[in-house]
C-alpha cells in the first residue's frame, strides 16, 4: 500500500458520468493545493471507469475503486472513508462529479478544517439561497427539507442535505460506519447529525451551487421519501444511543 502524497483526499462517487469525469479530475489537479482523488464507480455502463483508468498514467494521485452494480451514494462514501482511513489522510472530502460543487471551494473547506472545524460543510443556505439553474420547485424542496431536519432533530445546520464536505480524520474514525443506515439523500443528513451528537465542531462555509449541465441527475422521489421518513427514525434511534467518545 503506497503512503499518501497529500494529506487531503477528494472522494467522488460516479455512475454514468462520462461527460464530466475527465473535466472534474483535471480541474481538481489544477488547484493551488495538492489534492488526491478517489473515484468510487458503481459499474457505470457508459465507460466512466475506463476514462478514469486511462488518466491514471497522467495523474499518479488519481485512484479508483470499482464496485459491481449501483449500490447507493451512502455505501460509496463509506467505502471511500474506509479506504482513506487505511491510508492515513487527514482531510477527507465528499464531492459530486458534475460541477454542481465548484472544485475551487475545496481549498476553502480544507482551510475551515485547518482552522478548527472538524466537519466543514459547503452550504447553499447559510447566506441566503445560493443555487443556480435549479427549477424553483427543486430549490423549495431542498430549502424546506433542511428546515424540516432542523425542526425534527434540533440541529442548527442551515443546509442539512448538503453533499459537499470536508471531514477531519478523527470524525470518521469516531463514527461507527456500521450504524449509518441510509444510502441516499438521508445519508448526508445522518452523517451531519451523528457528527454533531458526538460533539464535533461543525461549520458551514458559504458556496454557490450550480446544477449540472451534462449527464443525468440521480435524484428520485424514492430517495427523497427515504430522507423524509428517515429523519424521524434517526431522531428516535438517537434517544437510545451512546455518543460518548
Amino acid at each position: 500500500m503506497q503512503p499518501p502524497v497529500s494529506d487531503s483526499l477528494v472522494i467522488i462517487p460516479t455512475y454514468n458520468e462520462k461527460e464530466n469525469i475527465e473535466k472534474i479530475i483535471r480541474k481538481v489537479f489544477s488547484l493551488p493545493y495538492q489534492f488526491e482523488i478517489l473515484i468510487i464507480d458503481d459499474g457505470s455502463p457508459d465507460g466512466t471507469a475506463q476514462i478514469v483508468k486511462a488518466l491514471q498514467g497522467e495523474f499518479p494521485m488519481l485512484h479508483i475503486e470499482e464496485r459491481k452494480g449501483k449500490l447507493g451514494l451512502g455505501t460509496a462514501y463509506i467505502h471511500g472513508f474506509k479506504w482513506a482511513l487505511e491510508r492515513n489522510y487527514e482531510y477527507i472530502f465528499e464531492m459530486d462529479a458534475d460541477f454542481s460543487h465548484n472544485p475551487d471551494d475545496l481549498v476553502r473547506l480544507r482551510e475551515a478544517c485547518v482552522n478548527g472545524a472538524d466537519l466543514a460543510i459547503g452550504s447553499r443556505y447559510v447566506k441566503g439561497v445560493n443555487v443556480v439553474n435549479w427549477p424553483m420547485g427543486r430549490v423549495l424542496m431542498s430549502y424546506f427539507a433542511s428546515m424540516y431536519v432542523r425542526i425534527i432533530t434540533g440541529i442548527k445546520i442551515q443546509d442539512a442535505t448538503a453533499g459537499f464536505k470536508c471531514y477531519r480524520r478523527r470524525v470518521l474514525e469516531t463514527i461507527p460506519m456500521e450504524k449509518i443506515k441510509f444510502v441516499g439523500y438521508a445519508f448526508q443528513i445522518e452523517m451531519k447529525f451523528t457528527a454533531i451528537k458526538y460533539g464535533f465542531n461543525v461549520v458551514e462555509v458559504p458556496i454557490i451551487f450550480t446544477d449540472r449541465t451534462e449527464g443525468t441527475s440521480k435524484m428520485s422521489t424514492r430517495i427523497f421519501r427515504e430522507a423524509f421518513l428517515g429523519v424521524i427514525q434517526m431522531k428516535v434511534n438517537s434517544w437510545f444511543r451512546n455518543y460518548n467518545r
